[in-house]
């Protein structure tokens, strides 16, 4: 494809290409908000805003310890929270200090976690103490040297600080017992070094910034390789493409976003945290989105801009009692991403806010945002919109051929923000790229005459649950491994509240093997959006000829 006919359907002032070099690094990014918005509130958490200064020198101090405890340049660390202050203070710490981030669920089990910080070489873990018991399970088998503990408190001021800890610890019981001899507590770890001093890496635009695990088609979950130029580029196309309505923020208001998503997952990392760096925005840190209450209570205390969400937080915020104690009209742009965007939550959501959701697309692989719908459009389109400033897609078939005009095809996308491949996996990476620099998505998709997109099914098995993404051959094989279980499938089906649920279809080896014994079985070892929503037992699995298990048709038999 030579010509881009999408192009035509760009609001005006938006350009058809970005300049990624003007940052040799993310830390080029992240230093210029230093200096541009010191003053300026950066982060608000339970009340308290913590500025662009403070930012800037915390996560000097915190680099400067990481320094000290012997990491080299390119040294994995991970980072293991939900959306609390200290996440894009150890961000910025790590990237300055020259370190990779790996981002981590923190609902992870340990035999999840355990693989991650293998695979990644993690030599330190930035994690909340509500979560170092699963650390505890398994670090020893991991190259994990350094833990640093968070609180939920630490950033809250020493009095409210330390209320708050004790409510999360004693009241509220949300931290199991651990032990992790040699772990510094978050701010002994800043203490320690703010008495050091930031050594400043040389890094260039092809040094890794990011590994960003994703789950893999084999069953084993594979680290995309984001460098800094590909997380600079999304960051300056997503501003780009926001500009239309984000022009309209009062002069003199701070462009301010709510973080509902956790920032581990890319779509809050780079449309949220680092998009917020670069336009001097506020982001209101949402800790637990699926505390619906809490959340309203939180945004009916802010003014806010923009609204990046999955079809799941859309829908439940809509349809619950207190929508209406917050003030949405300052509103400019929902972002909906992830997952699709279902037609009757959008028509709720416009109704409701006066504010469409814009739909978007796009993967790990690609830092993530590859496609959206203009942000001046006043409805709701059903189709993932258009390729971003900069990035070009187009449809293959199965011999990697460009399908006809109209006809579906594999969506595969080219751009600055495509990764440079799957860490330390060159087959893996040999699989999705084509030789002329395209990513596979898996995704079938059509365009339209006018450029638009449209997702009309999935190439791999690979199952939605609330824009996770959930691979069969990792269930399948942790659930034949409890006891009782002859052979096993996994395929999702629909569900109008996650997009699509995960169905479990097994064949007993034992007749005595249970429903909650499956259940026990997954819920040990497979984080939340994992589970299984339905178990059904069977005399026998669909097969191929040469013993294939036919998941379609389980997934087309209800």
């Amino acid at each position: 494809m030579t010509d881009r006919p999408w192009l035509k359907a760009y609001p005006e002032g938006v350009p058809a290409d970005i300049d990624a070099s003007q940052y040799s690094s993310l830390v080029g990014l992240i230093e210029e908000a230093f200096g541009k918005h010191a003053a300026r509130p950066a982060y608000s958490f339970m009340g308290k805003e913590v500025t662009f200064a403070q930012t800037d020198s915390l996560s000097r101090a915190f680099g400067a310890y990481l320094q000290g405890l012997g990491l080299v340049k390119g040294d994995r660390v991970a980072i293991m929270m939900p959306n609390v202050p200290q996440y894009p203070v150890a961000v910025a710490a790590i990237l300055r200090a020259g370190f990779v981030v790996v981002n981590v669920n923190p609902l992870y089990t340990p035999r999840e976690l355990e693989h991650q910080l293998k695979d990644s070489g993690a030599r330190a873990i930035v994690i909340i103490e509500n979560f170092a018991h699963t650390l505890e399970q398994c670090i020893a088998a991991t190259p994990v040297k350094h833990v640093v503990l968070c609180a939920m408190g630490d950033m809250l001021g020493l009095l409210k600080g330390a209320l708050f800890n004790y409510v999360v610890r004693n009241v509220k019981k949300l931290v199991p017992a651990y032990n992790l001899p040699g772990a510094v507590r978050f701010n002994e770890a800043v203490a320690r070094g703010t008495r050091g001093t930031l050594k400043k890496p040389e890094l260039k635009p092809d040094d890794v910034a990011v590994l960003q695990y994703t789950g893999g088609t084999t069953g084993v979950s594979k680290g995309a390789v984001l460098l800094h130029r590909n997380v600079i580029a999304n960051v300056l196309q997503s501003e780009a493409w926001n500009q239309p309505v984000m022009n309209q923020v009062p002069a003199g208001e701070q462009p301010t976003g709510v973080c509902a998503l956790p920032l581990y997952h890319i779509f809050a990392f780079t449309v949220g945290m680092m998009l917020a760096m670069r336009t001097g925005g506020r982001l209101i840190l949402i800790p637990n989105p699926r505390d619906l209450p809490a959340v309203l209570k939180e945004l009916s205390r802010q003014t806010f801009h923009s609204f990046p969400a999955v079809n799941t937080l859309f829908n439940g915020l809509a349809n619950h009692p207190d929508f209406n104690t917050v003030n949405w009209k300052n509103l400019k742009i929902s972002v909906g991403g992830g997952m699709a965007v279902q037609g009757a939550v959008a028509k709720l959501w416009l109704d409701k806010t006066g504010c469409p959701i814009c739909e978007g697309y796009g993967l790990s692989e690609t830092s993530p945002s590859a496609t959206c719908n203009p942000v001046t459009s006043t409805q709701y389109t059903g189709s993932i919109g258009v390729p971003l400033p900069g990035t070009w897609l187009k449809l293959l078939d199965d011999d990697g051929r460009d399908v006809a005009p109209g006809q579906p095809g594999e969506i595969a996308i080219k751009g600055p923000q495509v990764m440079a491949g799957y860490w330390q996996r060159p087959d893996e990476t040999a699989k999705v790229m084509t030789p002329d620099g395209y990513f596979k998505s898996g995704d079938i998709g059509v365009m339209d005459e006018s450029g638009y997109f449209k997702i009309v099914d999935r190439k791999k098995d690979m199952i939605l649950v609330s824009g996770f993404n959930v691979y069969p051959n990792e269930l399948e094989e942790v659930v034949a491994a409890c006891p009782g279980v002859l052979e096993c499938a996994a395929v999702g089906v629909p569900d109008d509240k996650t997009g699509e649920a995960i169905k479990l279809v097994i064949v007993k080896k034992d007749a005595s093997l249970t429903d909650a014994q499956v259940r026990e079985h997954c819920k040990a070892n497979l984080t939340g959006y994992k589970q299984p929503k339905v178990v059904e037992f069977r005399t026998e699995l669909p097969k191929t000829p040469v013993g294939k298990i036919l998941r379609r048709e389980l997934r087309d038999r209800k």
